[in-house]
């Protein structure tokens, strides 16, 4: 999952599509492509469709969304109704901060906005993030599923660790301050590079966290560093699907993969692509609609 780091000191506006709940991980990507948050909302529980609200300054990325919007329609042959209405700047951050306090995931794990200034007390892992632009936050269900997995694995303490597609940079930062490992943080889009390392500074994790830009199991560092005992791959599940073959090449015996982004529904078509290249399912974590896969690779006979 991706994250966004420009600021909304312009005049916002709210991009809104109505989709049934099987394409939601799809459009969702596409509002991503220009709005720093998503939001997602169940419209009508008996016809099983779902509600996406994108914000984004007014104007920008016009053409880059409406492309991306139906290259989604292409892939799924739907094809939404794009609404568009103005929204009060201070407005939606009073209400974004409002919405987001500190969080508790599991048992481990404490998510927290930049806006709260009150002191933690906790023997929970504390990360902190800029509410005012944080998609990966720890609210939306993948997230909070990759975080539970992680915990579920904690006793394995893996010493090479890649978070693949990192978004905000959350799952990498939760690990290295776990397991006090260094983590790489790869992502394809440079705007989510830079948020996560901002929010690696912020954190003070920058002697574990590694955050750059590049293009999934091509990217050279990432090969240069394999095989791996943990990777995160929090993004969708058509993609993880393809590269299920170099997730398995990249992974010690005994190493494990959590993989996230997908809907309940699309859990037995990943599954079965990691199985094919010899993954085994350790475990899985589901949050409202969404799924986290914890694979394994055995140990060669």
């Amino acid at each position: 999952m991706t994250l966004k780091t420009k600021r909304h000191a312009n005049a916002l506006e709210t991009i809104s599509l109505i989709v049934p709940e099987k394409h939601i991980a799809i459009f969702e990507q596409a509002l991503n492509t220009v709005c720093p948050t998503v939001g997602i909302f169940e419209e009508n529980e008996d016809k099983n469709l779902w509600r996406l609200e994108g914000i984004k300054d007014t104007g920008y990325g016009d053409k880059e969304l409406n492309s991306s919007i139906t290259l989604a329609g292409g892939l799924t042959q739907f094809f939404p109704e794009i609404q568009k209405h103005s929204t009060e700047t201070e407005g939606w951050l009073a209400k974004t901060y409002e919405s987001f306090p500190a969080q508790k995931v599991g048992n481990m794990f404490i998510i927290r906005g930049t806006h709260l200034n009150d002191p933690i007390t906790s023997s929970r892992v504390v990360l902190t993030l800029d509410a005012g632009v944080a998609f990966g936050s720890g609210e939306h269900g993948s997230t909070r599923g990759c975080l539970i997995a992680l915990e579920k694995i904690a006793y394995k303490k893996p010493r090479k660790i890649l978070d693949l597609g990192c978004g905000s940079g959350i799952l990498a930062m939760a690990a290295a301050a776990l397991f006090h490992k260094k983590v790489l943080a790869v992502d394809i889009e440079p705007w989510s590079v830079r948020a996560a390392r901002e929010n690696v500074k912020r954190n003070k994790l920058g002697n574990f966290v590694h955050c750059e830009v590049g293009n999934g199991w091509l990217t050279p560092s990432i090969r240069k560093q394999a095989p791996y005992d943990l990777v995160f791959a929090n993004i969708l599940a058509r993609p993880l699907c393809k590269m299920a073959r170099n997730l398995a090449r990249n992974l010690q015996p005994e190493g494990i993969a959590i993989l996230s982004g997908l809907l309940v529904s699309q859990t037995a078509m990943v599954l079965s692509a990691h199985q094919k290249q010899g993954l085994k399912l350790e475990d899985k974590v589901t949050q409202g609609h969404w799924a986290t896969l914890i694979l394994k690779k055995p140990r060669e006979k």
